[in-house]
Protein backbone atom coordinates (compact mmCIF):
# COMPACT_ATOMS: atom_id res chain seq x y z
CA UNK A 1 0.00 0.00 0.00
CA UNK A 2 1.22 3.32 -0.86
CA UNK A 3 -0.46 6.87 -0.20
CA UNK A 4 -1.50 8.74 -2.96
CA UNK A 5 0.73 11.58 -3.78
CA UNK A 6 -1.99 14.27 -2.71
CA UNK A 7 -2.58 12.68 0.66
CA UNK A 8 -1.81 14.10 3.94
CA UNK A 9 0.04 11.67 5.60
CA UNK A 10 0.17 10.94 9.36
CA UNK A 11 3.39 9.13 11.25
CA UNK A 12 2.69 7.28 14.30
CA UNK A 13 5.30 5.31 15.83
CA UNK A 14 3.89 1.94 14.77
CA UNK A 15 2.04 3.10 12.00
CA UNK A 16 1.80 5.59 9.25
CA UNK A 17 -1.99 6.74 8.06
CA UNK A 18 -3.85 8.46 5.34
CA UNK A 19 -7.09 9.27 3.82
CA UNK A 20 -7.91 8.15 0.10
CA UNK A 21 -10.12 10.10 -1.88
CA UNK A 22 -13.11 7.91 -0.70
CA UNK A 23 -12.51 8.79 2.83
CA UNK A 24 -11.30 5.31 3.62
CA UNK A 25 -8.76 5.54 6.22
CA UNK A 26 -5.71 3.36 5.32
CA UNK A 27 -3.12 2.58 8.17
CA UNK A 28 0.73 0.82 7.12
CA UNK A 29 2.47 -0.73 10.29
CA UNK A 30 5.66 -0.16 10.69
CA UNK A 31 8.77 -2.52 11.74
CA UNK A 32 8.99 -1.03 15.20
CA UNK A 33 8.56 -2.29 18.44
CA UNK A 34 4.79 -2.38 20.01
CA UNK A 35 3.47 0.16 21.95
CA UNK A 36 3.07 0.28 25.67
CA UNK A 37 -0.28 1.15 26.84
CA UNK A 38 0.53 4.86 27.77
CA UNK A 39 1.99 5.16 23.84
CA UNK A 40 -1.47 3.76 23.01
CA UNK A 41 -3.38 6.38 25.18
CA UNK A 42 -1.16 9.13 23.43
CA UNK A 43 -1.33 7.72 20.11
CA UNK A 44 -5.35 7.31 20.03
CA UNK A 45 -5.70 10.65 20.83
CA UNK A 46 -4.07 12.02 18.33
CA UNK A 47 -5.95 9.47 15.95
CA UNK A 48 -9.36 10.76 17.47
CA UNK A 49 -8.46 14.41 16.55
CA UNK A 50 -7.31 13.22 12.74
CA UNK A 51 -10.49 11.53 12.44
CA UNK A 52 -12.58 14.37 13.91
CA UNK A 53 -14.14 11.62 16.57
CA UNK A 54 -16.00 10.08 14.02
CA UNK A 55 -16.48 6.85 13.10
CA UNK A 56 -14.31 6.01 9.58
CA UNK A 57 -13.91 2.76 7.43
CA UNK A 58 -10.11 1.82 7.73
CA UNK A 59 -7.72 -0.40 5.93
CA UNK A 60 -5.24 -1.46 7.68
CA UNK A 61 -2.02 -3.58 6.59
CA UNK A 62 -1.01 -5.38 9.29
CA UNK A 63 2.54 -7.47 7.91
CA UNK A 64 4.87 -5.47 9.68
CA UNK A 65 2.99 -5.02 13.11
CA UNK A 66 4.03 -6.35 16.69
CA UNK A 67 1.94 -8.14 18.72
CA UNK A 68 0.36 -5.74 21.45
CA UNK A 69 -0.03 -7.31 25.37
CA UNK A 70 -3.31 -8.07 26.66
CA UNK A 71 -3.59 -4.74 28.41
CA UNK A 72 -2.64 -2.89 25.07
CA UNK A 73 -5.40 -5.50 23.15
CA UNK A 74 -8.28 -4.50 25.82
CA UNK A 75 -7.38 -0.89 25.52
CA UNK A 76 -7.73 -1.18 22.02
CA UNK A 77 -11.00 -3.41 21.66
CA UNK A 78 -12.64 -0.87 24.39
CA UNK A 79 -12.07 2.36 22.68
CA UNK A 80 -11.93 1.41 18.81
CA UNK A 81 -15.17 0.81 18.75
CA UNK A 82 -16.85 4.33 18.83
CA UNK A 83 -14.39 5.47 15.88
CA UNK A 84 -14.56 2.43 13.37
CA UNK A 85 -17.39 1.54 10.79
CA UNK A 86 -15.63 -1.22 9.55
CA UNK A 87 -12.51 -2.71 9.22
CA UNK A 88 -10.22 -4.87 6.41
CA UNK A 89 -7.27 -5.89 7.55
CA UNK A 90 -4.54 -7.18 5.26
CA UNK A 91 -1.32 -9.20 6.33
CA UNK A 92 1.31 -11.20 4.19
CA UNK A 93 2.94 -12.67 7.03
CA UNK A 94 1.40 -15.64 9.08
CA UNK A 95 2.58 -13.52 12.08
CA UNK A 96 0.28 -10.87 11.21
CA UNK A 97 -2.44 -13.22 10.26
CA UNK A 98 -2.20 -14.52 13.78
CA UNK A 99 -2.20 -11.14 15.56
CA UNK A 100 -5.57 -10.75 13.41
CA UNK A 101 -7.06 -13.93 14.67
CA UNK A 102 -6.09 -13.71 18.25
CA UNK A 103 -7.40 -9.95 18.37
CA UNK A 104 -10.95 -10.48 16.84
CA UNK A 105 -11.56 -14.02 18.26
CA UNK A 106 -10.44 -13.34 22.03
CA UNK A 107 -12.98 -10.46 21.88
CA UNK A 108 -14.49 -9.90 18.51
CA UNK A 109 -15.44 -6.32 18.07
CA UNK A 110 -18.51 -4.79 17.84
CA UNK A 111 -18.43 -3.41 13.85
CA UNK A 112 -17.48 -5.57 10.36
CA UNK A 113 -13.78 -6.93 10.50
CA UNK A 114 -12.79 -8.87 7.66
CA UNK A 115 -8.98 -10.63 7.19
CA UNK A 116 -8.30 -9.79 3.06
CA UNK A 117 -5.54 -11.51 0.83
CA UNK A 118 -4.84 -7.59 -0.79
CA UNK A 119 -5.59 -3.87 -1.01
CA UNK A 120 -7.82 -4.46 -3.24
CA UNK A 121 -9.95 -7.52 -2.39
CA UNK A 122 -10.11 -5.10 0.76
CA UNK A 123 -11.48 -2.06 -1.13
CA UNK A 124 -13.86 -3.89 -2.64
CA UNK A 125 -15.29 -5.31 0.62
CA UNK A 126 -14.81 -1.98 2.80
CA UNK A 127 -16.90 0.33 0.24
CA UNK A 128 -20.40 -1.47 1.11
CA UNK A 129 -20.22 0.66 4.56
CA UNK A 130 -18.96 3.52 3.07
Amino acid sequence: MEPPKNAKVYEFPTSTIWFDEDGILYSMGKKAPAETIEESKRTLEQFKEIVGHKKVCMILDVTNAQPNNKETRDFAAKELPPLVKAMALISNSPLGRMMVNLFFGLKPPPYPARMCANEKEAKEWIRQYL
